[in-house]
């Protein structure tokens, strides 16, 4: 019964066998072309500069598909520079105007080149979905233009197109909208492995550039979760999402992005710690503020006001939660105020920091009614921020803790693991748990957090689960023995910053490993593979992203510029196509300059595997779904030749039965 009220309700659709065959004869079809191409990138961390010229670009695709068609016309210099216009139509085209001699005349060349990229970059796809991805008002000219034949009748046709485009001077939004058309082409579908926020200074501006993406899955990172608590109203998240944004001097990005008041808090450190220097809390100035420049000295003063509240609220949440387990990440009870000293790891050390107004040593994680205003003032711009809400409901519908696709599983972090390379069980809501299943059981408690509560205190502390998946050891966002914040800021000793990695990290070099993660996964262990990102590797001193025998790859390869003097690179990219896996290396991103000129860097593209035989569409997750479609129709069929369900012809406007 349920089955025929299906095909009933699928015949609305398809209302007689005409219509039915001329869909699956459309789905068939379409399973017999190519996969996708499929983008992986991990740990942006707010560059959003660098990561636009990475998608924009296919990390290289674009590029080596430019060497296929223009290699034995182009010199080597030609095709960088048509690569750079579609990278950033915008920059080039105002570098062209100001060094061609006849602007009009490179444009029209240009529109002939980049119309043979397009028309190769469309090849996988079926003509009416390249006319879907088409923009409204200059689809139709890019339509004609792609699809030219060789016909002589035609040639007036399509060289009054091009005349046209320069004579009413539209040329140069053409050429950027035919330049966005290949990157859209490029990249069949986006998959971020984590960590979009923080450090860099417009992780909004990613956010609305993957809104704006038709295919895009997200994995989340730690970073991201602990945004994701914040916008639940969690103080604990809250604080520390301010902190590291105010230490990396982020201000237009949280007052002017997102609409956040951080007024009080500016107030209240002026006041507290006005001759202060705060030599350790000075800010990480990644990129400099154009709306909002606050002070250095004011920015270390904020920097250090929200520590301390931070540390204030962890203790409160530890207090609250036993069963995290995280007593020893609450330190202020342990300082003594007297001698400026702190008990951690059996050891005393000075602090090198003790102006502490603010802690009351008989209540020390209690807020003063200060500190209390403030968060009141934070909790309610971040709660009621109508831009963080709809980045936030963005991430829960195209995000989960992991993904699998296509015979890979992708998640940010890491699975705890115990030395022996064995899963670990962990104790999560009241029974023991281990890999797969635990990330299962993450994954539902942090929806259930967001939809299952309304906003107010009851969902605030139903997030507390993301402050702990923030930085607890056991959490596989986080994969590390401790998060040393205090310690970095009070304690000069070194060896007291190291965060001592999960075993986790050391085991995926071993095949056996990755094998028995994809196996707990679903996953053919021989064909499949694990694709990760969290922790930047370190390329400098000769570290490889692959590993596991092929069956692993770590892609956080420092994106970010906060990590690139350790990793010696800008990242890596891995790309999928239908014939190929590569793994992009990338240098540092470089910016427009002030005379006009932009340097690109080619990455370098590291083949990791080349498939067999062409992976079509037939092959892949999509086709398991389209092939479910024709056996659907294919039964509708069986009722319409039975009669049980009768079919609809329209006729005169109106519907008769068969």
């Amino acid at each position: 019964m349920t089955h025929m009220k299906f095909l009933n309700q699928l015949a609305k659709s398809f209302p007689n066998h005409r219509a039915v065959n001329t869909e699956m004869i459309n789905l068939r079809a379409i399973l017999a072309l190519p996969k996708g191409t499929e983008f992986f990138l991990s740990d942006i961390h707010g560059e959003y500069e660098a990561f636009k010229h990475f998608v924009r670009g296919g990390s290289g695709l674009i590029r080596m598909r430019i060497e296929m068609i223009f290699g034995d016309t182009l010199s080597e210099k030609e095709c960088d520079d048509l690569a750079a216009l579609i990278y950033d139509p915008r920059a080039e085209l105002a570098r062209r105007k100001k060094s061609e001699e006849n602007f009009d005349e490179w444009c029209a060349i240009t529109i002939f080149r980049l119309i043979l990229v397009c028309r190769k970059t469309s090849d996988k796809y079926t003509r009416s979905k390249v006319r879907r991805l088409l923009p409204d008002n200059s689809g139709y000219i890019i339509d004609e233009l792609m699809f030219a034949d060789d016909a002589e009748e035609r040639e007036n046709y399509y060289r009054e197109i091009i005349d046209s485009i320069i004579q009413y001077e539209v040329a140069e939004t053409i050429i950027v909208e035919i330049c966005d058309v290949i990157s859209e082409f490029s990249v069949d579908r986006l998959h971020i492995i984590g960590d979009i926020f923080d450090r860099g200074a417009q992780s909004h501006k990613v956010m609305d550039f993957l809104m704006r993406r038709r295919d895009v899955d997200i994995q989340w990172g730690n970073h991201d979760i602990l945004w994701m608590g914040a916008a639940c109203g969690n103080r604990a998240c809250i604080s520390n999402m301010i902190r590291i944004n105010v230490r990396y001097n982020n201000f237009d990005m949280l007052e002017y992005g997102y609409g956040f008041n951080l007024r009080p808090l500016a107030t209240l450190a002026e006041k507290i710690y006005g001759d202060d220097p705060c030599e350790f809390f000075q800010p990480n100035t990644l990129d400099k503020n154009r709306f909002d420049p606050i002070p250095e000295d004011l920015a270390a003063k904020m920097h250090k006001m929200i520590a301390i509240i931070q540390f204030k609220l962890e203790g409160q949440e530890i207090m609250a939660h036993p069963e995290y387990e995280l007593e020893d990440r609450a330190i202020l009870h342990r300082i003594d105020y007297d001698k400026g000293t702190v008990e951690l790891y059996g050891k005393t050390y000075e602090l090198r920091d003790k102006n502490l107004p603010t802690i009351d040593p008989t209540d020390p994680y209690k807020l003063t009614p200060e500190e209390e205003e403030v968060m009141i003032a934070l909790e309610a711009s971040v709660v009621s921020s109508v831009k963080l809400r709809e980045h936030i409901d963005f991430l829960y519908a195209k995000g989960s803790l992991y993904k699998i696709c296509n015979g890979m599983v992708f998640y940010h972090g890491c699975i705890p693991m115990t030395e022996g390379g064995q899963f670990e069980d962990v104790h999560f809501n009241g029974k023991w748990i281990k890999g797969a299943t635990y990330m299962k059981e993450i994954d539902k408690e942090i929806r259930e957090a967001y939809y299952n509560f309304e906003e107010g205190p009851e969902r605030a502390e139903a997030a507390s689960i993301m402050w702990y998946l923030w930085l607890a050891p056991k959490s596989p966002l986080f994969g590390k023995g401790k998060m040393t914040t205090f310690e970095r800021l009070f304690i000069a000793d070194k060896e007291t910053h190291r965060e001592k990695k999960s075993p986790y990290f050391t085991l995926i070099e071993r095949q056996d490993v990755a094998e028995l993660i994809l196996e707990d996964f679903g996953l053919d262990p021989k064909t499949g593979m694990v694709l990760n990102g969290h922790v930047p590797v370190k390329y400098k001193d000769g570290e490889n992203p692959v590993k596991g025998g092929g069956k692993l790859i770590v892609i956080d390869g420092g994106i970010s510029k906060a990590y690139q003097k350790t990793t010696g690179i800008a990242g890596y990219t891995a790309i999928s196509t239908s014939k190929h896996f590569y793994l992009a290396e990338h240098k540092p991103y470089e910016p427009l300059k002030e005379d006009g000129t932009q340097v690109f860097h080619n990455p370098i593209m590291h083949l990791v595997q080349e498939y067999p035989e062409r992976i079509r569409i037939m092959d892949s997750d999509q086709g398991k779904v389209l092939k479910a479609q024709v056996e659907d129709l294919e039964h509708l069929n069986e009722e319409f030749r039975k009669g049980t369900i009768p079919e609809i012809y329209p006729a005169k406007g109106k519907y008769y039965s068969k």
